[in-house]
């Protein structure tokens, strides 16, 4: 699947989501396996004002190559100032996000309130084309809702634009994150263009990324599932190589992931907020292991690095012992 110069087979892509994927999270996948990565979205209107915090979002390091700068907007001005604002982060392509189902921004003409109106979702896509010498690609949903998918046209429209490559959410704006998502319209959508398709929705097992794949589709997009179990990306490509599965990682393993994760958010964000935005991961890398309630509830009230390390390490030599026992 090639995206400009980028070349990779059958690529498995980090979803980008907000206030999930930041760098640290980005450079944990990428150690497992992850190919593609993405920025949480970027407003194009805070970039082409400088807002320190929108700047610092779209922050990309060597270390995770290939990635993409997210953004999104209604305004096809804004659009085409940000794609340049984005390049000058150095990523290596510029994702468009027509999808986002959230009211402040699909009910803005933005995100997936594009899927409402093909005309302007096409003149916010050549805004971008012209604001970037980077490839442009579109990451987007099936339509409105059901009595309105235009994902078809949509894709022949993108294609004919110039974008490089498409991420399909096989869901519904109005479906957000509910029901199933609508698996066969990848190769209803693969039918319809010549440009890689990169499926999305409902990936959580490496069976799931191997069924979306046989549907047509060039490579497979994982969000969600990713954020309890990053090893998905490792766990997947084992088993599309093999057809068996890995041993799932130890408890050493999950343990040592979690501190590097913690140390990369605090090297990116500083103390204490690096710690504080932390939390939210605590529930993935410790999710099933024993005696966890009292850990997690004391590690949840730190503000600081060294002791929630001091308080993993016991942790640690507790369980050390019990099963020495």
């Amino acid at each position: 699947m090639k995206i400009g110069p980028i070349d990779i087979d059958r690529p498995l892509a980090l979803a980008p989501m907000e206030d999930v994927t930041d760098l640290p999270f980005r450079l944990i996948c990428k150690e497992l396996g992850a190919d593609l990565l993405y920025t949480e979205f970027a407003s194009s209107e805070a970039l082409i004002r400088d807002a320190a915090k929108t700047l610092k979002k779209i922050q990309v390091a060597d270390a995770e190559r290939p990635v993409a700068v997210q953004i999104f907007g209604g305004v096809e001005e804004s659009m085409e100032g940000a794609a340049a604002v984005a390049e000058a982060a150095g990523p290596d392509f510029i994702d468009i996000n027509c999808g986002c189902w959230v009211k402040k921004v699909a009910l803005r003409e933005a995100g997936a309130g594009l899927l409402r109106d093909l005309p302007k979702f096409e003149g916010i896509v050549r805004s971008v084309i012209r604001g970037t010498t980077l490839p442009v690609t579109v990451k987007t949903r099936l339509g409105w809702d059901q009595e309105s998918i235009v994902i078809e046209d949509a894709a022949r429209m993108l294609e004919q634009c110039g974008v490089q490559a498409l991420a399909l959410h096989c869901r519904t704006r109005d479906q957000a994150h509910r029901g199933e998502a609508q698996w066969h319209w990848l190769e209803k959508v693969k039918k319809a263009i010549s440009i890689p398709l990169i499926g999305n929705g409902d990936v959580n097992t490496p069976e799931d990324a191997k069924r979306m794949l046989e549907t047509g589709c060039d490579g497979v997009m994982i969000g969600r599932g990713a954020i309890a179990n990053p090893w998905i990306f490792r766990e997947t490509k084992h088993f599309l190589d093999t057809g068996e599965h890995m041993e799932p990682p130890s408890l050493e393993e999950k343990l040592d992931c979690c501190v590097r994760h913690l140390h990369l958010s605090v090297e990116h964000k500083g103390e204490p907020k690096g710690v504080v935005e932390f939390r939210k991961y605590y529930a993935g890398y410790l999710k099933g292991q024993p005696n966890v309630s009292k850990l997690r509830a004391e590690i949840m009230t730190m503000m600081e690095l060294e002791p929630v390390l001091a308080r993993l390490e016991k942790y640690r030599e507790e369980i050390a012992a019990t099963v020495a026992v």
